[in-house]
């Protein structure tokens, strides 16, 4: 399975994403911000990353832009927000993300994203 990066500044969020992907087998780290998420994106070397968009200090998009300016395979990314206007999603996509998640959403929505990138283990 996968090695997955989970970045979210909500604890409860961050959690969940991690026993849901852990349970059908992915590898998976945590980061509460983005300063953190960037760090172990070097150290981890994740196959793909799960992404907030709206978190203290280096938000979202800024870990985005981190993430796009290494050199490399691209890493798939799918940001998760609350903020699901027109603008973010436009953004989002015209910084390089792969897939756009408005919250709330289901595991399962999450999962077959995942899945669909990996395979899936269920």
């Amino acid at each position: 399975m996968a090695r997955i990066l989970v970045v979210d500044d909500d604890p409860a969020v961050r959690q969940l994403l991690a026993d849901v992907l852990g349970m059908n087998g992915h590898e998976v780290r945590t980061a509460a911000e983005g300063l953190a998420a960037v760090d172990a994106v070097k150290d981890f070397s994740p196959n793909c990353i799960v992404l907030d968009v709206m978190m203290p200090g280096m938000d979202g998009y800024g870990v985005l832009k981190n993430v796009r300016s290494q050199h490399g395979d691209p890493v798939p990314v799918i940001m998760l927000t609350a903020a699901a206007d027109p603008d973010s999603a436009a953004r989002a996509w015209a910084d390089g993300v792969d897939y756009f998640l408005a919250k709330p959403f289901s595991a399962d929505q999450l999962l077959e994203l995942v899945g669909g990138m990996f395979g899936s283990v269920r």
